[in-house]
């Protein structure tokens, strides 16, 4: 795609892509299969599980934003991570940051039980490095983190996985490409959760895998339409619909997010706010976890449900929802407390936001 700025790039997603007719928004091909032009010719289509057009103009889009050659959609983000470490070598040794999503803590724990992987954890950026040798493969971190919003500097840790032979993976779905291009700085592969952020709506399910290394992009081609974990062409079309607003719906959950944090810091019902400053993601520890079901129960506004970075605020009780195949004993040894609840801000009044979250704490805390 041309050199424009992200924002150019978002705004145009998808337009100009059929020729044909002059379409101003990329059709929906809904066709599984293609016809041949003639025996031994093909137009570059020919069976929708391999490709797809309205997919191929999805993910043009999603690798230019990304500041990356290649980029593949997939039916989810754990189909994404699936998809790429399934092509990874058994025996694999990989470092990974001890706070990430339950679901990838889960597969994880599931392969190394199997004998396939072996996985070594850190806590902190210090300790990540210091795990890393000769003998490591696979380096893998959420920047920030989730839900502890814990930060890493991208372009330290990949100098030190390539000084010793290992790749770096980086889940980008909490800054997304707005604030963040782990490409340029450095990782080998970035991965998305689609269904939040670059969607936006809370109507996609989907996952993209981003990287410039030609030989591993050929690959998860490969084993993408050999095991089939593609992304439909209806929801290819919602997913480029959606980011057309990344840009403006981040910078708003953002402005959302620092005034709901300044709140947050000065209420007397919270312990702890975990903010990085930028983005729509928080976490708070509330002073007694014993109100959260109350404090929960009486929300208006924010909805109190999984998943995030949607248009619409939600709240997450990340023990029994994202989080609840960590065991407690894991979660509490890095800080996921059973105190902790997630907030993903949307994009609606901010003032609405706070006071909603003033009465459900003024209930059980008195005035603030």
């Amino acid at each position: 795609m041309a050199d424009y700025k992200v924002d150019t790039l978002l705004a145009h997603v998808g337009i100009n892509a059929d020729e044909k007719t002059g379409a101003l928004v990329s059709p929906i091909h809904l066709s599984t299969t293609y016809q041949h032009p003639e025996f031994g010719q093909s137009t570059g289509f020919d069976y929708t599980r391999t490709k797809n057009p309205t997919r191929a103009n999805l993910e043009k889009t999603l690798a230019a934003i990304e500041q990356a050659d290649y980029a593949l959609v997939t039916s989810s983000g754990m189909a994404a991570l699936v998809l790429l470490f399934s092509g990874f070598p058994v025996g694999s040794r990989i470092v990974a940051a001890r706070d990430l999503y339950g679901g990838s803590f889960r597969w994880f724990n599931e392969q190394e039980a199997n004998g396939r992987f072996t996985f070594s954890y850190a806590t902190h950026e210090e300790e990540l490095l210091d795990q890393i040798t000769d003998e490591t493969d696979y380096v893998f971190i959420e920047t920030p983190t989730n839900p502890l919003m814990v930060e890493f500097d991208i372009v330290r840790v990949a100098e030190v996985a390539h000084a010793h032979g290992a790749k770096l993976i980086v889940d980008n779905t909490f800054y997304s490409p707005i604030y963040q291009n782990p490409i340029p700085l450095g990782a080998d592969v970035v991965l998305h959760s689609a269904t939040k952020y670059l969607s936006g709506h809370n109507d996609v399910l989907a996952g993209v895998l981003i990287t410039n290394d030609q030989a591993l992009y050929d690959k998860l081609f490969y084993d993408q339409n050999t095991t089939g974990p593609t992304l439909s062409p209806f929801d290819a079309y919602l997913l480029m619909r959606g980011l057309k607003t990344l840009s403006l719906r981040m910078e708003r959950s953002t402005k959302n997010a620092q005034k709901i944090v300044d709140y947050l810091r000065r209420s007397p019902a919270v312990r702890e706010v975990y903010y990085t400053g930028k983005g729509g993601m928080v976490s708070v520890k509330v002073l007694d976890e014993w109100k959260i079901p109350t404090i929960l129960n009486q929300l208006k506004v924010f909805t109190f449900a999984e998943s995030l970075g949607g248009v619409e605020s939600l709240i997450t009780y990340p023990a029994t929802q994202t989080h609840a195949d960590i065991p407690r004993e894991v979660r509490y040894s890095y800080g996921l407390t059973d105190d902790l609840l997630r907030l993903s801000i949307g994009i609606e009044d901010a003032e609405d936001l706070i006071d909603d979250l003033k009465q459900a704490l003024e209930d059980e805390y008195g005035k603030i």
